[in-house]
């Protein structure tokens, strides 16, 4: 299997196939509207306005299954970004991204790059800290662990990287650049 074997739901419930993203370089995330990391709808934006002319899509897939920070529909989810983030790319219906009732999608990112921490920093120290309290063996499965979990995938398919919430953007933006 590959990516372009997956469907995600838009909010209108048609289907989208990934295999429409076939040939470009795709960022998928898990996002939410009420989170410390929401601002950084922002950064992909500006990732989208740089790059998509050049083949990148990005899919985001609004997620509450962390300490509930998705709370509204679908449809005020999408006036929240669009407002608030000027946001173009395509937003997906509101998924599970973890669990018996996950998009099969991201159990199919997360088999193909696991978590591998938080990396520096004070953001990361603080997630650290607060996932210890949800799941002391938190550092060995591959579980999304919060909101904004990014993966790559490459013009052929392959899931090259995942950047955690607490993920430098300039190194995703360098990433995102070296396979445009």
């Amino acid at each position: 299997m590959t990516i372009y074997d997956y469907d995600v739901l838009k909010p209108n419930n048609e289907k989208y196939s990934l295999a429409e993203c076939q040939g470009k370089v795709v960022l998928i995330v898990n996002t939410a509207t009420g989170c410390g990391f929401t601002p950084q709808y922002k950064d992909l934006e500006n990732l989208y306005e740089l790059y998509h002319d050049k083949g990148l899509e990005i899919i985001d897939i609004p997620c509450n299954q962390f300490a509930g920070q998705t709370p509204g529909t679908d449809e005020e989810i999408h006036q929240f970004c669009t407002l608030k983030y000027h946001t173009q790319f395509p937003q997906m219906k509101k998924s599970d991204v973890n669990g018996e009732n996950a998009l099969p999608l991201f159990t199919y990112l997360k088999s193909q790059q696991g978590f591998q921490g938080f990396g520096k920093g004070i953001k990361a120290k603080m997630m650290e800290q607060m996932l210890k309290k949800i799941d002391k063996d938190y550092k060995n499965n591959p579980d999304i662990k919060w909101n904004f979990t990014k993966f790559v995938v490459d013009r052929n398919g392959n899931v090259v990287a995942r950047f955690e919430p607490t993920g430098n953007m300039d190194e995703l933006s360098k990433l995102i650049d070296s396979l445009i």
